[in-house]
């Protein structure tokens, strides 16, 4: 049998993705709620860049490991890029009036982005541990096994310490033992160690640094992300009933990274 050519529509699955769109509203002339496409669309890219976050965090905790300081700042720069990339698309979505995201709202039912396993696991992977993340998915479901599984394993954090152990910085046995299951939070003993590395450790220093703009990059996301949803509902409870604005504000302004932010006063 003779194998087809490889297209720019069979490799890229084109037929497949352009279908994935299938809005629920009609309008009063029977036709689709114009709107709503593009609410589909927007939601749908950001799960594809979930998904190729997910792919390079993975890579950049291999490389962390094994010691490839250049690869590894390559990378962080490019998942700094995406990150500027979600935060850009706010302002796609920021064109969508109160009144026309309601002219299709109703139809979400109990859809809501809080159900986003892939950017839960996102969360997980940079360090956060958060019981309602795992309650969000369904029992038995995919995306639930792999947000367990990420909040079971080292985060990215704990793979910048173990490179910083490989480097010669004495951190105490008791951080690079640390429970992986438990939340982060701030380690004077590591807090020590990083102000030596900057001191002392360029190369080890920029890769923090980095650290530091993937913090910022997450929270400036997040920022805009709440500032969208509350110029479009206002204090409204969200879909699905969860607690909209009010939620998202209490995400805000909680480092991924704390020690890197702790010691800036100190450096």
């Amino acid at each position: 049998m003779t194998r087809r050519a490889v297209t720019y529509s069979t490799y890229l699955a084109i037929d497949e993705v352009l279908a994935a769109q299938r809005p629920l509203s009609i309008a009063p002339d029977g036709r689709p709620e114009h709107d709503e496409m593009l609410f589909i669309v927007i939601h749908q890219v950001y799960e594809l860049w979930f998904k190729q976050l997910l792919h390079e965090l993975g890579e950049i905790q291999r490389t962390l490991e094994a010691g490839e300081t250049d690869r590894t700042l390559h990378l962080l720069n490019r998942v700094l890029k995406i990150l500027k990339t979600l935060v850009a698309q706010v302002d796609v979505l920021e064109t969508m009036t109160p009144l026309q995201f309601l002219s299709f709202r109703e139809r979400l039912e109990s859809a809501s982005g809080f159900q986003s396993a892939q950017f839960r696991e996102v969360e997980a992977v940079l360090g956060m541990r958060e019981a309602s993340a795992v309650a969000a998915q369904p029992e038995g479901s995919t995306g639930r096994g792999r947000i367990e599984a990420a909040q079971g394993r080292r985060s990215l954090w704990a793979s910048f310490l173990r490179y910083l152990a490989a480097r010669g910085h004495g951190l105490a046995d008791g951080v690079l033992a640390r429970d992986v299951t438990r939340p982060p939070a701030t380690d004077e003993r590591v807090q020590e160690i990083l102000v030596t590395v900057y001191r002392g450790d360029a190369d080890a220093a920029l890769v923090a640094e980095r650290f530091v703009d993937l913090d910022e990059g997450f929270q400036e996301w997040r920022y805009r992300h709440v500032k969208m949803v509350e110029r479009t509902i206002g204090t409204k409870p969200g879909t699905g009933g969860s607690a909209g604005v009010e939620y998202l504000r209490n995400t805000l302004f909680r480092p991924v990274f704390p020690d890197l932010w702790e010691i800036r006063g100190r450096l």
